[in-house]
């Protein structure tokens, strides 16, 4: 038969390859997380690589299509500038004659009423 102390040692010993078994299985597991990790990453940088060239492109493009749309829109605040320009000078000079013409005809037609007759002016 076995001593007390035999048993407990071969109760320390029992524990001690259950808890070595469950360590080497943890650590299986971890390393094929780490070699699933590892994958993933190499195929990431491997799609990140061309990804990130196209993003250079497309920002490329963007900025020559933003030089273009900031030269036109130049061109029409140009343009705008020159429109509000001919507007005042079209109104400066269409509407200093046209009110002279208009001054000039109310005077004249005052001057006709005036010289009227009385009899005239009453009967309209």
């Amino acid at each position: 038969m076995l001593t007390a102390g035999e048993v407990a040692g071969l109760i320390a010993a029992t524990g001690w390859i259950v808890l070595v078994c469950v360590l080497a299985m943890v650590l299986v597991k971890l390393a094929r997380l780490l070699t699933e990790t590892t994958k993933a990453v190499s195929d990431l940088n491997n799609r990140l690589v061309p990804l990130l060239d196209d993003v250079s492109v497309t920002v490329n493009e963007t900025n020559r299509q933003l030089v273009a749309v900031e030269a036109i829109a130049q061109d029409v605040k140009q343009v705008s500038a020159h429109a509000a320009k001919l507007s005042a000078v079209t109104q400066t000079i269409f509407t200093g004659p046209l009110i002279k013409v208009s001054s000039l005809g109310y005077g004249v037609r005052r001057a006709i009423e005036a010289r009227r007759p009385a009899r005239v002016r009453r009967s309209q």
